[in-house]
């Protein structure tokens, strides 16, 4: 039972990275430095979950969500109206402040660190490559554990959800990051620290976005779920497309 569930969590990711190896058209990667970076997005699941962990304790010493310890909402009459607004208030720095820091983060330092001097990136679309495949990475290991955890429905969900919006912050990232290195290689130093920031903001903004409205507790932000996950794969795909048609040896 245990193998079915293992390869529930897989097959979505590896099916992924799969697509995305096949859109790089310039000059395939080698597959040691791949594996290394699924291996590396590993290390970055671990790593993320202890940054978690710190930041949530953090946040519980600042304020508990569901009570009305918000000094600023004192003058509320309606303490439910209260506790739901400190609840938001604590989903929105878990979600952006916390967890999306934290895994965009660690992925993009690894990222940076096995890639930035690697001799095959040669081509702005190895960016997206070596991005997706290290996102991959995490999403692997963080499937494997949710599912063994919860079982073979956490796999259907999350094969439709989560390792696809790994995937896309991935697109995000690495999109940036390809272009932060032909800068880099064109003398543009200050244009390259300023896209790499970029590479980590905009995965990030998306990411706490994508787990807060996945976790909102008001109802009428709920139903955006469904139709934000379908416009990021989309948005994510073209941009993959346009990449991979666009891409140029730097």
């Amino acid at each position: 039972m245990n193998l079915i569930l293992i390869l529930a969590a897989v097959i979505p990711a590896v099916f992924l990275l799969v697509q995305v190896y096949r859109a790089d058209r310039l000059e395939k990667e080698p597959l040691s430095l791949l594996i290394s970076l699924v291996l590396w997005g590993v290390v970055a699941t671990e790593l993320a979950a202890l940054s978690e962990q710190l930041g949530i304790l953090l946040l519980q010493r600042l304020f508990r969500p569901n009570q009305n310890l918000v000094w600023s909402f004192r003058w509320a009459e309606n303490t439910q109206a209260v506790a739901a607004q400190n609840s938001v208030i604590y989903d929105a720095l878990l979600y952006f402040g916390v967890v999306a820091v934290s895994e965009e983060g660690f992925k993009f330092l690894l990222l940076h660190r096995r890639t930035w001097r690697e001799s095959e990136f040669d081509c702005c679309f190895d960016g997206v490559v070596y991005a997706v495949f290290l996102s991959l990475g995490f999403a692997l290991w963080e499937n494997i554990r949710y599912v063994l955890a919860y079982g073979f429905g956490t796999a259907i969900a999350r094969a439709l959800t989560a390792v696809p919006g790994h995937a896309c912050f991935g697109v995000f990232m690495g999109a940036w990051y390809g272009a932060a290195k032909r800068e880099a290689l064109s003398g543009k130093r200050q244009k390259s620290l300023w896209l790499r920031f970029l590479a980590f903001l905009v995965p990030c903004l998306l990411h706490g976005a994508y787990d807060f409205i996945a976790s909102t507790r008001l109802l009428e932000y709920g139903w955006l779920f469904l139709p934000f996950v379908a416009g990021l794969f989309l948005v994510s795909v073209g941009l993959v497309r346009h990449l991979s048609r666009g891409d140029r040896y730097i």
